[in-house]
């Protein structure tokens, strides 16, 4: 199930276009070519970090990716306009940041995600970085949040506790649901696992619903 973006946040809070400008995210249909885009962007990054070519290799790739960028900077715009993040049925919506998840399930009692981590994301020995998982973590909250039907809210806090190394290239499972909730605030707890159940990691964290005026 993918991120039902059509449900517009002024619904839940009339407040929301007071909250610091945040754009409204609705579903982007770039067309089959920025798929590919992103699949090969995310293989490029992957290979940024552990091919060894040749110091004449570096500089014809570093050319053309030089060209690439000057192909591209004309059409950069503002946030919520490019397809980035915009398309549910790509890994992690279309983003580079998030890590490539895809949505197994998307309601108001649980967020589930799956999810593979790669070489780009190896903090060392091959395991995954211990700074990509928070980043995983608070983006599941951002999901959570928003399916519940609760109004936009930023992360108050985020803990993590690192119960076994974290693989490359498996199929990760994901999953959060909010723990309790008292009027601003939502605690939200998550935890990622691997195919045999074994617990890898659990965060709990405080998101808070924004003021009016709010950024």
């Amino acid at each position: 199930m993918s991120h039902d973006f059509g449900l517009d946040p002024r619904r839940v809070d009339p407040e929301y276009d007071r909250h610091g400008g945040f754009p409204v995210f609705e579903a982007a249909q770039p067309g089959p070519g920025f798929g590919r885009f992103v699949a090969a962007m995310r293989r490029l990054q992957d290979l940024a970090v552990s091919a060894n070519p040749s110091v004449d290799t570096w500089t014809d790739v570093a050319d053309r990716a030089e060209a690439l960028v000057s192909e591209l900077a004309p059409f950069e715009a503002g946030e919520g306009v490019g397809p980035a993040n915009r398309v549910p049925d790509l890994p992690g919506a279309g983003s580079l940041l998030a890590p490539p998840w895809l949505v197994e399930k998307f309601e108001a009692d649980e967020v589930r995600l799956r999810v593979t981590f790669s070489r780009f994301h190896v903090g060392g020995n091959y395991a995954v970085h211990g700074g990509v998982l928070p980043l995983l973590f608070d983006s599941l909250f951002g999901m959570v949040i928003h399916a519940a039907g609760r109004p936009i809210s930023r992360t108050g806090f985020l803990h993590v506790d690192y119960r076994r190394v974290t693989p490359i290239d498996v199929e990760l499972y994901a999953r959060g649901w909010i723990r309790e909730a008292e009027g601003r605030k939502a605690f939200v707890n998550a935890e990622l696992r691997n195919s045999d159940d074994e617990l890898l990691a659990e965060a709990n964290g405080l998101m808070i619903r924004l003021l009016a005026g709010q950024p």
